[in-house]
């Protein structure tokens, strides 16, 4: 089974990025033929720093190495260093009804936000159409809350086919069923627009610098609280042992444990969790010419595969 999915070059990871999928991304690639990409044309609706997102890209290459994404397993590239993407986009665009993209909620939120409704974000779907097509994928790892996207991708793939003769493979959903909403530091959803985040790959002292920092309520040590609605106690669920957990939820139910305790103890788990990849990443960085090679090396497989489906919606629309 074909596995497909991407990550954004838009900063460094944090443990929201890691337990909402690559954690998973992991998994699957034992048993799958699975191609992981970094979404650096994605990015460009948010990153306007030509040095940035050259250096966001590399390093989220190698974090995802150091990690433990394995290149003899996995085909890990650069979402431009396939240039068949963007061709594909604008032939799916030429199908694509407006209304369809207007009401696409990714859209609506981020314009909420603030963002400028520039056309790369209004059209952000039909590149992620074309990411997910052009590899023949069975199956795309999402949440529960991003079936949309791939409902976008299979509605457009069903209207091409429609018009020209089956060319697309519909992907299904693969729901990840363990995904984790990460809570950040202030409570909310961890997220770099948020900038209440935990990197992945944070040193130790500034793990602990920002455990520090995480939001919880005015409850004396020796009151009863409630482990359920701390979003402190959900971040150390992530990282202790089952035992401790139990633990640590009775002495919330029954008082007598302080917020400073809990989150000495979940700096220390952070840090020991993330140890080993650390010291892999370390070692990746002091050596980028092998991360090259693995770039090089996945670009070239992805472009083979790309190419094949590209020829068949090029000759089925005539501009082949």
């Amino acid at each position: 089974m074909r596995i497909l999915s991407g990550i954004q070059p838009s900063g460094a990871l944090h443990i929201g990025n890691y337990f909402g999928a690559i954690r998973q991304y992991i998994a699957l690639q034992e048993e799958n033929d699975a191609f992981y990409f970094v979404a650096n044309y994605h990015a460009l609706t948010s990153v306007r720093d030509a040095a940035r997102l050259r250096e966001y890209t590399f390093h989220v290459i190698a974090d995802l190495l150091a990690l433990g994404l394995n290149p003899d397993r996995a085909c890990l590239f650069v979402q431009s260093d396939v240039p068949e993407t963007t061709e594909l986009a604008w032939l799916l665009t030429t199908v694509t009804p407006m209304g369809w993209l207007e009401k696409c909620v990714s859209y609506k939120d981020k314009v909420s936000q603030g963002l400028p409704a520039d056309h790369g974000l209004f059209a952000y779907p039909i590149l992620q159409a074309a990411d997910i097509l052009l590899y023949d994928a069975d199956k795309v790892p999402v949440g529960q809350d991003q079936k949309q996207h791939l409902e976008i991708t299979r509605d457009v793939a069903e209207r091409f086919n429609n018009t020209y003769g089956p060319v697309f493979k519909l992907p299904e959903p693969y729901i990840l069923s363990q995904v984790a909403v990460v809570p950040g530091l202030d409570g909310r959803k961890m997220s770099k627009s948020y900038d209440n985040t935990i990197e992945i790959f944070d040193e130790p002292k500034t793990i602990e610098k920002k455990v520090k920092r995480i939001v919880t309520d005015s409850t004396p040590v020796e009151e009863p609280k409630n482990p359920e609605t701390c979003n402190l106690f959900q971040l150390f669920k992530l990282f202790a042992p089952a035992g401790e957990i139990a633990e640590v939820e009775q002495r919330y139910r029954a008082g007598g444990i302080g917020y400073g305790e809990v989150k000495k103890r979940l700096a220390t788990l952070i840090a020991d969790y993330f140890a080993e990849p650390r010291r892999r990443r370390a070692d990746l960085l002091a050596d980028p010419v092998k991360i090259e090679e693995v770039r090089r090396a996945a670009a070239d497989k992805a472009r083979r595969t790309a190419r094949i489906v590209l020829d068949r919606a090029r000759n089925a629309c005539g501009v082949g």
